[in-house]
């Protein structure tokens, strides 16, 4: 039985109650793309998955860039010429420009609003801004807010640090019967967004959990990293295995109401982008398959030129498509437990797809074998469906060593853990065998077969 006919049997509606949850848990914490908010979410990632925790110094070169100071921060406020908190961090951590140097001032309210960022198109929601690479300060509010302060001198406070410090991720190896690897990556550094970047943290964990401890072809690695920045670092700090990446996605964006999306990778038609294709068809959700482009999210770094890797991103809505996108709007409302676990069934059954995508050769080439008296035919008495029948057809006739079942599936329409299935089935009942390494030597193989057993005339 496939992983994804073993995810079906287990009750979505529980599951995606658990994501929702943990991505609850998660939300009120302030990440950045260093300091102890993501070593605080590594940790709750940690809870559920083998994970291991990696620290680089500021100012560690990483190809063209510099890792950063690191930042943290305690509080933040803006106090009105009466002393009320008309802003403050700790009702939520968007209103201060992220990466904001420490700051303590008193300052007229035309100086202040130098430093303040609003929507005016939504005056009732507070953007997400950020300051990594330029020293700068900041706070974010709602416009309604900034159209009711009134003039006077205003109390500002930063309490943060930036200085030298660490930049943290996480990263879970499961190890598979080859070295070869699919690569699953996500961002865990945003604050208190629950569609751009808790949704895909959660699936990623949960999805990591779900391999954990079972028999797999493929070595498994997740990142959880500082978006950008600790993709590079990731990258320059693992030259040598990212060799061994054979298909890799990013998720983000997962977890709203919009239908899929799948950025295909920089080669264009790789294996992942062709599964994910595969996958999505057959989800019965609406679903847009998009060309590469280098912007984006980490796919950009991964499928840059150097290293042009197998690397796809799989989102529901897109950035910036979605007007909650890098709002307070983007909230936990915004994610629903059902799209969770229907994210995470997508992901199950892409992976469902590159475990189990071989290619085949028939042992009886010449004409169909009798299926009938095998028992594996459609009769009156009953026995295969239809679809399993069509599947056991398709297999034998495309099984000539050069197809993959994923060339079959796409050919013939139908969905492909029934075409793995049917694959199996012929497998124990001797009509087919597995191609290994590529199946060049066993193309040989055959053709010396078909010579040596032609049918006289």
């Amino acid at each position: 039985m496939g992983l994804l006919a073993k995810f079906d049997q287990q009750d979505a509606a529980e599951i995606g109650q658990e994501m929702h949850s943990f991505a609850a848990g998660l939300y009120p914490i302030c990440r950045s793309i260093t300091g102890d908010g993501i070593r605080r979410t590594l940790a709750m990632i940690q809870d559920r998955i083998p994970l291991q925790t990696f620290e680089v110094p500021t100012g560690t070169r990483v190809f063209d860039w510099t890792v950063p100071k690191e930042w943290n921060i305690r509080d933040a406020y803006i106090k009105t010429p009466s002393g009320r908190r008309v802003v403050d961090f700790q009702k939520c951590n968007l209103h201060v420009l992220n990466y904001s140097a420490p700051l303590h001032a008193t300052m007229p309210l035309g100086d202040l609003k130098q430093h303040l960022f609003t929507l005016p198109d939504h005056p009732d929601w507070i953007p997400y801004r950020t300051s990594y690479y330029k020293e700068d300060w900041g706070f974010c509010l709602s416009h309604n807010q900034m159209l009711a302060l009134e003039d006077g001198d205003y109390e500002v406070s930063i309490d943060s640090t930036l200085e030298d410090g660490h930049l943290t991720y996480g990263e879970c190896y499961l190890a598979g019967d080859s070295a070869d690897e699919v690569l699953i990556s996500c961002h865990a550094c945003h604050p208190s967004l629950a569609n751009d970047n808790l949704s895909g943290l959660t699936v990623a964990t949960f999805l990591a959990k779900l391999l954990s401890g079972r028999d797999l072809r493929y070595s498994y690695r997740f990142l959880f990293i500082p978006g950008t920045v600790g993709a590079i670092t990731w990258l320059a700090r693992n030259r040598d295995t990212v060799e061994r990446i054979r298909h890799g996605l990013i998720l983000t964006c997962i977890g709203d109401a919009g239908g899929f999306h799948y950025k295909k990778s920089r080669q264009g038609n790789a294996e992942i982008d062709r599964a994910a294709d595969h996958v999505l068809s057959h989800s019965g959700e609406s679903s847009e398959i998009l060309e590469f482009s280098p912007y984006g999210y980490d796919e950009r770094q991964y499928c840059s030129p150097g290293f042009n890797l197998p690397v796809g991103c799989l989102m529901r809505s897109v950035w910036e498509s979605f007007p909650e996108y890098h709002t307070s709007a983007d909230n936990l409302d915004f994610i629903r437990p059902g799209q969770l676990a229907k994210s995470l069934r997508v992901c199950v059954g892409i992976v469902d797809v590159l475990e189990n995508n071989r290619s085949y050769c028939s042992e009886n080439p010449y004409c169909e074998p009798q299926l009938g008296r095998r028992g594996l035919y459609r009769s009156a008495e009953g026995g295969a469906s239809r679809e399993e029948m069509m599947a056991r057809l398709w297999v034998l006739n495309l099984s000539d060593g050069t197809h993959s079942l994923l060339d079959i599936a796409e050919r013939s329409g139908m969905f492909f853990p029934v075409l793995s299935e049917a694959a199996d089935l012929l497998c124990r009942e001797g009509l087919l065998a597995v191609v290994p390494n590529g199946g060049g030597d066993r193309r040989r193989q055959i053709e010396a077969m078909r010579e040596n057993s032609l049918p006289s005339s």
